[in-house]
């Protein structure tokens, strides 16, 4: 009967949702160059879209109602990455709802999404999501700040795993990132707070084992990616109070859980680095210097190490911009950032040697109005 209940709200919201999106004029078939953004609005959370034109110009598409709440605030509301993820196959797109404590699914059909799912996250504001294959994990960064596991089936719906939530090392430590590495044997989250990269052993079942608390080697830890060939890639805001002295630095999870590092602190040349970006083949990585606004660049070498792309500021925004997120679209031809204090998005094409084009910036979302998220096809 609860799963007959739950299917027919689920279904009454899907129409709602669907109901309620708005459109602008867009094509019926498309590039695959689309970005998502999250507007985190307090009142009604919404993805909005932004896709590639038949001339190659990048337009406003759909605004597609979540269903939950978003935070508000003005800028950086999250402090975190992962808000909004798409699946590994870019099927399903997941929208965390901080205010209204749960996550919503939207399936993705070219370009465009429906809605799929909307689930309480078993914490308080959720923050962060990450997917690999049927499981999907929520990072919930109020309370104790725990990390909660779904299994997810092929239409989108999700089900909490039982015994699945797993805390963080102590209360109040700010998570900010979760990531599932490439084999499926390790969920990596940052605790901003105490500078920690955790690492929990994922079970047969899909619960999570005790952590391995790493120390971050370098200050100002904020979030982690796993690289294609399973390195993790951590961007590191530098010590509080320091001028351009953020950094990246790439380690190997050994099989008991514990990090070694690779390239340590390797300097971004710019403030506040909270955000990267890895190029579908692995061959680089992208830094978000938020303070500075402007974006880093560095290919990662066989074994993982980090090697500053020319002189490693690879692209600019305009001042100000505060570049928040950013994201590579799935053929690794454009790298888009969240620039929530301007509301623009920038997008940048990718040259064949990792550097970066003259950036084209979109307007059409409201200037430093809580915004948090992005993902691209």
């Amino acid at each position: 009967m609860q799963i007959t209940v739950r299917g027919l709200l689920a279904t009454a919201l899907g129409v709602i949702v669907l109901a309620s999106a708005t459109y602008a004029a867009e094509p019926a078939s498309r590039q695959t160059e689309t970005a998502f953004v999250m507007t985190n609005n307090a009142d009604r959370n919404e993805v909005l879209s932004f896709y590639q034109n038949g001339d190659g110009q990048f337009s406003e598409g759909a605004h597609y109602n979540t269903g939950g709440r978003g935070s508000g605030g003005v800028n950086d509301p999250l402090e975190s990455q992962g808000s909004l993820t798409l699946s590994t196959d870019h099927t399903l797109l997941f929208a965390v709802n901080a205010g209204s404590g749960d996550l919503t699914v939207f399936r993705v059909h070219n370009g465009q999404l429906s809605f799929a799912d909307l689930e309480p996250t078993g914490g308080s504001n959720p923050v962060a999501v990450a997917q690999y294959q049927n499981l999907v994990y929520v990072l919930n960064q109020g309370g104790a700040g725990s990390v909660v596991g779904f299994r997810l089936n092929g239409g989108g719906q999700l089900r909490a795993i039982n015994n699945s939530t797993a805390f963080l090392s102590a209360n109040a430590v700010g998570g900010a990132s979760i990531a599932v590495s490439p084999d499926g044997r390790f969920v990596a989250v940052i605790e901003r707070l105490a500078n920690n990269i955790d690492i929990f052993p994922v079970r047969a079942d899909g619960t999570l084992g005790a952590a391995v608390i790493n120390p971050s080697l370098g200050p100002g830890a904020f979030s982690a990616r796993f690289a294609p060939d399973g390195k993790l890639i951590v961007s590191e805001t530098g010590a509080a109070g320091g001028g351009n002295d953020s950094a990246i630095s790439s380690y190997t999870a050994q099989p008991n859980g514990t990090l070694t590092a690779v390239s340590q602190s390797v300097p971004t040349l710019g403030a506040a680095n909270c955000w990267n970006a890895i190029t579908p083949n692995g061959g680089s990585v992208y830094a978000s210097n938020a303070g500075s606004s402007n974006i880093a660049g560095f290919s990662i070498g066989t074994q993982g190490t980090l090697t500053p792309i020319g002189s490693t500021i690879v692209g600019s925004n305009p001042p100000g911009s505060v570049n928040l997120d950013i994201a590579v679209s799935g053929d690794g031809q454009y790298l888009f950032t969240l620039n929530a204090t301007v509301g623009t998005v920038g997008i940048f094409p990718i040259n064949s040697d990792g550097t970066l084009g003259q950036p084209t910036e979109l307007q059409g979302l409201p200037p430093a109005a809580g915004e948090n998220g992005i993902a691209a096809l």
